[in-house]
């Protein structure tokens, strides 16, 4: 009889300029809904979906963060603990993929995760059914295989691939927690071969004449 593996909960973060469509792309795929009404995210919003990921069963929380300037100051405490972070762009826009640079950088900045080298990221570049694209998938790629990141494109309104980014960011996440948990294993291990010796130092005769 296999052994049942116990729920795994793992924390997805959204970031990005606003307006490329994290909110819509996030509400797409937990609840299978869209709105053409645009309504700008305050500080954070947070959706839970829970799937099964290679015989893991994973809750996703999953945070779509503002793309505002005067919201950023909410990053750092919301940036600790994620296992994969989304980078969304629109296509439409050139400027909001120019920006991804600098979210990748704040995030690492703040999220000070254990290993940045290594850290899983997810770019997903919106509205992928619009024609008058700014951003050419070849561009994309390109500078997703320079900072090795994945690459997925999709459309929240038309619900074309949304499901694709999110189940390869669970699937990230997993790797992460594992890694987490090797690293500290193998830590534990480590330290419980130190062995703390004190010599005590002889007393020694003070031969002053004073």
């Amino acid at each position: 009889m296999s052994e049942r593996r116990s729920p795994v909960t793992l924390k997805i973060i959204l970031i990005g300029n606003s307006g490329v469509g994290k909110s819509s792309f996030m509400n797409r795929y937990v609840n299978h809904r869209f709105t053409n009404m645009y309504r700008a995210t305050i500080g954070t919003d947070f959706l839970s979906k829970t799937v099964n990921i290679d015989g893991d069963t994973v809750t996703m929380q999953i945070w779509d963060t503002a793309g505002t300037e005067r919201f950023q100051s909410l990053g750092t405490p919301l940036y600790r603990g994620v296992h994969c972070c989304m980078l969304v762009f629109d296509v439409t826009f050139k400027s909001s993929f120019s920006a991804l640079e600098q979210w990748r950088k704040e995030f690492l900045l703040q999220g000070e995760p254990m290993d940045p080298s290594d850290f899983p990221f997810i770019v997903v570049g919106n509205k992928s059914d619009l024609s008058n694209r700014e951003v050419s998938h070849k561009k994309a790629l390109q500078w997703c295989e320079e900072i090795g990141a994945e690459y997925f494109e999709g459309s929240a309104k038309e619900d074309l691939d949304v499901e694709k980014p999110f189940l390869r960011a669970a699937q990230n996440g997993l790797q992460q927690i594992h890694y987490s948990l090797q690293y500290k294993k193998h830590t534990l291990e480590n330290t419980g071969h130190f062995q703390i010796t004190c010599e005590q130092l002889r007393e020694t005769r003070n031969n002053c004449q004073c």
